[in-house]
């Protein structure tokens, strides 16, 4: 099978210098344990032999839970181990390892149950780790181009636009239906249907089943489905608990789990105080557009990009490679989204460095000025009156861009830019 370089190759080597312990976690099958691989390879070529186990065999799962100081000593460090979620009684020794040899990089660890691990990491690693969210492909590791964290500058976009191929609406309906699972792209013989049907049912099965909140796996199922059809809206808890038959609080929690398996993202609505109206629901975005298609049934990209749900799921595909662009490298990603209760929305807002930057998605060719007519709603976080006068409350607000299916960079007036799908 092709093995597809990760973006994120860096970012661990980066990582693993820094912490002593790099704990590289996500979804089911986007290549966790394959990276790791690649990269204790690239080891041996400086005489680092890494050593691999993994927790998903029983015996050694039953001596890392029963005796891991035993376990340790079987697999000294410099190690790589696999699925640690299902041993953490493996951590404080691990702590104890790299307290005494405080070498960086000894362990190298995996898992994948977030939700269930990132407690005892917190407790027992505090200090100690690295953590690197992996995610599925981007577009720059599925069409073998450089990645750096999006960003509205024309003369970064300008820069990359001589370096990426330009992509029409069936390609990028292509690649939105067909999702960002590496063995889709890695092997031509992988049955799409097939293959996000066995990913439901082990996400199921192995990671859901052992929650107690969760006693129903196939309600559990009906309700992934009922969030696959909100992709890009905000979240009305009422309205979801009510389409699966469960009490608002029972939706709040299954989200989160959703959100911390990685499933989906859950994008907080931007607050300041100058903006009176705003809606405090977060929005959602499915990371793999591919199983969100999976979810609603939608049997190939032509159905999907003439129906109902083609500009959620181009807006939510937008959402992911930008929300990708900053996890691979590493970084938190600086993400919101802004609605108020006059209805008037945009879509993405990236905050840095005390400037908001608004993105606006819009599946047509042409957009016009209207795709920009909310950014003014933004104007009052400029006016350091609005805060009592306190200079350090102010906000600038940047270059925008409108990213839709335009076949060029174009500028829509001096400081905003239309931003053709295929350069994010």
């Amino acid at each position: 099978m092709t093995y597809i370089k990760r973006v994120a190759e860096e970012t661990i080597s980066k990582i693993s210098k820094m912490f002593p312990v790099v704990l590289v976690t996500g979804p089911r099958q986007v290549g966790k344990t394959t990276i790791l691989q690649k990269l204790a390879d690239q080891e041996k070529e400086s005489g680092i032999e890494r050593k691999y186990v993994t927790l998903d065999d029983p015996d050694v799962r039953y001596l890392a839970k029963t005796d891991p100081g035993l376990f340790l000593q079987r697999y000294t460090p410099p190690v790589l181990i696999d699925e640690i979620q299902y041993a953490t009684e493996l951590l404080p020794y691990i702590k104890m390892s790299v307290d005494k040899s405080k070498k960086k990089g000894d362990f190298w660890l995996t898992g994948s149950q977030a939700f269930k691990l990132m407690q005892n990491v917190s407790e027992s690693l505090a200090g100690r780790v690295g953590i690197v969210n992996l995610l599925g492909l981007s577009d720059a590791e599925i069409y073998g181009y450089d990645s750096q964290p999006f960003s509205t500058d024309p003369q970064k976009l300008l820069s990359a636009l001589n370096r990426r191929q330009p992509r029409d609406l069936n390609l990028i309906y292509q690649r939105i239906f067909k999702g960002s699972m590496p063995e889709i792209y890695a092997n031509d013989f992988i049955d799409w249907e097939t293959y996000y049907r066995s990913y439901v049912d082990t996400y199921l099965q192995r990671d859901i089943r052992d929650l107690a909140q969760v006693g129903d796996s196939m309600q559990f199922y009906n309700f992934m489905i009922a969030v696959a059809a909100q992709t890009s809206k905000p979240v009305v808890y009422e309205e979801l608990a009510k389409t699966v038959g469960i009490s608002a609080p029972t939706a709040k929690k299954w989200l989160s789990i959703l959100a911390s398996s990685h499933i989906i993202a859950l994008v907080q609505p931007y607050h300041n105080n100058a903006l009176k109206r705003v809606v405090k629901m977060p929005q959602i975005h499915f990371l793999d557009t591919g199983l969100a298609a999976y979810l609603l049934k939608w049997g190939n990209y032509e159905a999907l990009e003439r129906g109902a749900m083609a500009g959620a799921f181009f807006e939510s595909y937008v959402f992911s490679e930008i929300y990708k662009s900053y996890v691979n490298a590493g970084k938190e990603p600086p993400l919101y989204y802004y609605r108020d209760k006059d209805k008037k929305e945009i879509d993405i807002l990236i905050y840095q460095n005390g400037t908001i930057y608004p993105v606006e998605v819009k599946k047509a060719a042409s957009p016009g000025k209207e795709a920009i007519k909310n950014f003014s709603v933004l104007n009052p976080i400029t006016d350091s009156t609005m805060f009592n006068g306190i200079e350090g409350l102010k906000t600038d607000i940047g270059v925008g861009a409108v990213i839709c299916m335009s076949s060029d960079l174009l500028p829509v007036d001096g400081k905003n830019w239309y931003v053709p799908a295929w350069l994010i």
